[in-house]
């Protein structure tokens, strides 16, 4: 039998390179052998690709493949770059397509679309550009929210660039820290909560949109970011699969983290993050439209929770690529 050549895209140019190149692997090694032949396609920090450690163009390392799991994270590879590369030579790919994956990124838009469907989303206000940046604008801008405030790039995965700020004299160095993780910055208010975060999965166990169980996130520190995500040590958080709702607010959070897949326009998986007050209900965080798929990421522990295995769950994202060809 012809076994399917499948190109493993992993690595790039964003912040989240590591992370990407711990998915690819992933991949790499759970892809059933006996039907999938799987090739790495290696994207440097500067956006070259590469196969068999020799730089090429897009179109040479595409030729010979049926299908493409993008295992990229961030910038270039989830904001709808990669995938119009892809849609431009007619090459399948897991994932969300170049449209969807752009507005998923982008978090402004993403509220906006949030709100239009009456799903509800903390409160937030914008800077445009780190040119227009005067202390009354930041002073101006801080008197408007209760502390404490989330401020972050309004375009960027896995809390990069993220601060917790609890001051005013912390708040403008967390602008400053935003804006080196993209143009735009985001000023969030802060609900106190319990963290959540859904997978949902497309035409899978005989559901259009199948929702995994609800992971409850309890950070070891005030705020759940980046190194918490990634670390394995003490500094980590404890996830707890599934996690301590009422059956209500699981039934909720998975209806929620459906419709925000379904909102966006997002294809074959998505992973949403939530906040759950205690007083005030459920808010939606962000849509992540290629979640992780490490050993320790979250999206893997919850399919674990109710027997999905990777190679299954592999298996099936690359059939529905292939089903759209």
């Amino acid at each position: 039998m012809h076994r399917i050549r499948v190109g493993v895209l992993r690595g790039g140019p964003s912040d989240e390179y590591e992370v990407s190149l711990k998915t690819g692997a992933t991949i790499l090694n759970n892809l059933p052998a006996e039907k999938y032949a799987p090739k790495e396609i290696f994207i440097d920090k500067n956006g070259n690709w590469h196969v068999e450690g020799r730089p090429v163009q897009p179109s040479d390392a595409l030729t010979h493949i049926d299908v493409v799991v993008n295992a990229l994270h961030g910038h270039y590879g989830e904001d709808g770059k990669v995938q119009h590369i892809l849609e431009s030579h007619g090459i399948p790919f897991t994932g969300s397509g170049s449209f969807a994956s752009a507005v998923g990124m982008n978090k402004l838009i993403s509220k906006d679309i949030f709100r239009n469907n009456k799903i509800k989303t903390p409160q937030h206000k914008v800077i445009e550009s780190r040119d227009g940046l005067t202390n009354e604008l930041i002073l101006e801008i801080f008197k408007s929210f209760p502390l404490p405030v989330i401020v972050k790039p309004s375009a960027s995965g896995s809390s990069v660039g993220v601060t917790l700020v609890k001051d005013f004299k912390s708040f403008e160095s967390a602008i400053l820290k935003a804006f080196e993780h993209g143009n735009i910055v985001m000023i969030e208010e802060y609900i106190p909560g319990i963290e959540a975060t859904v997978g949902v999965i497309n035409d899978f166990r005989d559901h259009e949109l199948y929702a995994l169980p609800p992971v409850e996130i309890r950070p070891r520190q005030e705020f759940f970011d980046y190194d918490a995500k990634y670390s394995d040590g003490e500094s980590g958080a404890i996830e707890i699969v599934p996690g301590n709702f009422t059956f209500e607010q699981k039934v909720e959070l998975e209806d929620l983290a459906r419709r925000v897949h379904q909102v966006l326009g997002l294809d074959h998986y998505s992973r949403t993050d939530f906040i759950v007050s205690p007083r005030r209900g459920i808010y939606v965080l962000e849509a992540n439209t290629l979640p992780g798929l490490t050993p320790t990421s979250l999206m893997p522990k919850s399919m674990n929770a109710v027997g999905v295995t990777l190679p299954h769950f592999l298996d099936h994202i690359v059939q529905l690529a292939m089903r759209k060809k």
